[in-house]
């Protein structure tokens, strides 16, 4: 089957969206941030406006009340279908980070001794709370080394580190540095193969906005989301536990029915706002699929993000028209290689002589969005190795275009000339 988005499809796509074209602070520009933070969907903007002017709360003997659990309810079973999880123990917190650190200290704590083992492609969220949760559970904490080369990290990288002992395990979905994903079945098959009792938790942050979810098939026990890179908005982050994790001591109330995982009175909207996100997802995906199954149109929609993804990071790297594309730059540093087939909609780079933080302040002059990441406490662990000080983000998502891209390559160029 063809995923390709026509031209007449991505206008309707990105008529879903919310300043797709123009900064409401800046004006016209191309926005290639997305790993910072995607673009919001419209309904979820008109839901989120609806809902915070509702006084009413869950558990109360009134009409409101009753629509409120019913809107998370549903929004629970969306996100079952969504992420194709074998239950729907989902709940919000704080944020992605907030709630990594929650099942982390619960796997920590709730495990025997023994040793617990990430790598050292993840984001600071996971290896933080490892850090911190394990050195209080008295637990040695093992970061395995990822592949500098390829940017990411497979089973044998953890079949090096992992031993019978390991209790716990922490396994990243996507880098929002170098931009590749992580076969997490296959880890995780590598974890279990070697520590059948290991409590795995992944971090899925990054990769939600691409589709192709499977947690049933991943034999994993935590998944966490921040629904701000998926389409929705800030102030909230989504967790699913497996029922063996859901059972480990956590923090609630006391005589609190069912030892929920939610503390205090949630927001609505925060539920409600992420079934407008699988609501868009299964409208993307019926124009792939005459399936009646919401679960398989939801995956035509992922497997047509990631097809328009890669054609905009081939036009990217490779070129686009008479553009030379920023493979061909001279003086280039592709972080995880040029052609490499992990990658997720997103290049990092560096060109010799030329800061990335004087790159992203001129494309932002010439009206093209991107970001800076520093060998700071975010991503030194990623760009320390290949002796790189910084190096410059672009991050795309199935809405943008290849005539973004294009404006994209000809401000690298006029930069590329103006600083030669």
């Amino acid at each position: 089957m063809a995923y390709d988005i026509t031209p007449d499809l991505i206008d309707q796509i990105r008529a879903r969206f919310a300043h797709v074209e123009a900064c409401p602070f800046e004006g016209e520009r191309v926005f290639f941030e997305n790993a910072g933070g995607a673009l919001t969907l419209n309904a979820v903007v008109e839901t989120s406006a609806k809902m915070a002017a509702i006084p009413d709360n869950q558990g109360r003997d009134n009409a409101a009340s009753k629509a409120l659990q019913g809107m998370i309810d549903s929004a629970r079973e969306d996100m079952r279908v969504f992420f194709g999880a074998p239950n729907a123990n989902f709940f919000v917190g704080e944020s992605g980070t907030e709630l990594l650190f929650r099942l982390i200290r619960a796997a920590c704590l709730g495990t025997p001794q023994g040793r617990v083992v990430g790598s050292s492609l993840e984001h600071p969220a996971t290896r933080s709370a490892c850090d911190r949760w394990a050195k209080v559970a008295g637990k040695p904490y093992v970061v395995l080394p990822h592949d500098t080369a390829t940017g990411s990290v497979g089973p044998a990288n953890y079949a090096e580190h992992v031993t019978p002992h390991t209790v716990v395990a922490t396994i990243l979905h996507t880098s929002p540095v170098t931009g590749m994903g992580v076969d997490v079945r296959a880890v995780a098959a590598q974890i279990r193969a070697i520590a059948p009792d290991c409590v795995i938790i992944v971090d899925g942050i990054q990769h939600a906005a691409h589709g192709r979810l499977d947690i049933a098939s991943y034999d994993v026990d935590g998944y966490v989301i921040s629904p701000y890179k998926v389409f929705s908005r800030h102030g909230y982050g989504i967790a699913w536990v497996s029922d063996r994790l859901a059972s480990m001591p956590h923090d609630h109330l006391m005589g609190a029915p069912n030892a929920p995982w939610e503390l205090g009175t949630r927001d609505t909207g925060a539920y409600a706002t992420f079934s407008d996100v699988v609501a868009y997802f299964d409208w993307l995906g019926a124009q792939f699929s005459d399936s009646e199954d919401r679960r398989t149109r939801i995956q035509a929609a992922g497997e047509a993000i990631h097809a328009q993804e890669a054609k905009l990071a081939e036009a990217m790297l490779h070129g686009t028209g008479n553009l030379k594309g920023l493979a061909e730059f001279d003086g280039v540093t592709i972080i995880g290689g040029v052609d490499n087939p992990l990658r997720e909609g997103l290049v990092s780079f560096a060109l010799d002589g030329l800061p990335a933080p004087d790159v992203v302040s001129a494309l932002r002059e010439r009206g093209v969005r991107v970001h800076t990441r520093k060998a700071d406490h975010y991503s030194s662990n990623i760009l320390e190795p290949l002796g790189m000080a910084h190096c410059v983000r672009v991050s795309m998502c199935h809405y943008n275009t290849e005539l973004e891209v294009a404006r994209f390559l000809q401000a690298m160029k006029d930069i590329a000339d103006d600083a030669g």
